[in-house]
């Protein structure tokens, strides 16, 4: 199973903790926690967040839920952030085993499924631990909009194209990014998960120069401007991001006969 804390790719594939650190600090680090954070409005829940990183989810949420935090790597946490009280587990999927069946109202799974080679094993045991009705919430990568991002914002046609072609792109801070469609997660998610909703992040602003960002009101201004067209289909396909939320339905079949759904992922 690869991790975080295990990616190599011929000795390029390095985490870059320091510019993970700076990148939550700016402007649009803070305004992609908001955008995923404004569709997880949770109270009273109890939460799994898998791949937790330096915690400023699992800190978030923390407020007003109970939070259990597994992450692998070591030196993210020792920069994490634990403002507000909740469970930090250091550890991978072999923790997640000795865990309850049903005993999560929300999984979250942000941006790590990239990162790991068996999809399908993890899903399978997010699926496990959630209740009936629970939610799974994944934050992915989107290759459409890291193709825009190649093409507009850094003027490089040569990876915008090698993207198009079928390669990987690399994360200046966790490596080799494996990319993956909605289509993809078909052949991992069990018969009892319902896709409910798409959200697209980072759609502007992720091709927009840097300069303008650090204008004292662009940040609510381009909030404002995500969240009007985060469930459009339209942007959410060409959006850098997309926030999926699964729902592990106790009546797979009745649930899509009354909805005219044959399909979860229609």
């Amino acid at each position: 199973m690869l991790y975080f804390d295990q990616i190599i790719d011929e000795g390029k594939d390095t985490m870059n903790v320091n510019g993970y650190l700076d990148y939550i600090n700016t402007p649009w680090g803070r305004l992609f926690y908001r955008l995923v954070w404004h569709n997880l409005e949770l109270k009273n829940k109890k939460i799994l967040d898998f791949g937790s990183g330096f915690g400023v989810t699992s800190n978030h949420l923390a407020k007003c839920n109970d939070v259990t935090a597994v992450e692998p790597n070591r030196e993210l946490l020792e920069h994490r952030i634990c403002e507000n009280r909740y469970e930090q587990i250091m550890g991978s999927m072999d923790n997640l085993k000795g865990m309850d069946s049903g005993s999560f109202d929300v999984i979250l799974c942000h941006n790590v499924l990239e990162y790991i080679e068996n999809r399908a094993e993890l899903i399978a045991e997010f699926h496990r631990l959630l209740k009936n009705d629970g939610i799974l919430s994944i934050v992915k990568h989107n290759k459409n909009g890291k193709i825009m991002h190649k093409a507009v914002f850094e003027n490089n046609i040569d990876e915008a194209m090698a993207l198009l072609n079928g390669g990987n792109a690399v994360s200046q801070n966790f490596g080799t990014i494996k990319e993956y469609e909605i289509e993809d997660l078909k052949d991992c998610i069990p018969e009892r998960f319902v896709l409910d909703k798409v959200y697209g992040i980072r759609t502007f602003y992720g091709i927009q120069p840097n300069a303008f960002k650090r204008e004292p009101d662009w940040e609510e201004k381009m909030f404002l401007l995500e969240c009007a067209v985060e469930s459009d289909t339209a942007y959410s396909n060409v959006a850098f991001f997309q926030h999926l939320f699964l729902r592990k339905s106790p009546h797979f079949y009745s649930y899509h006969s009354a909805h005219g759904v044959s399909d979860p992922f229609i």
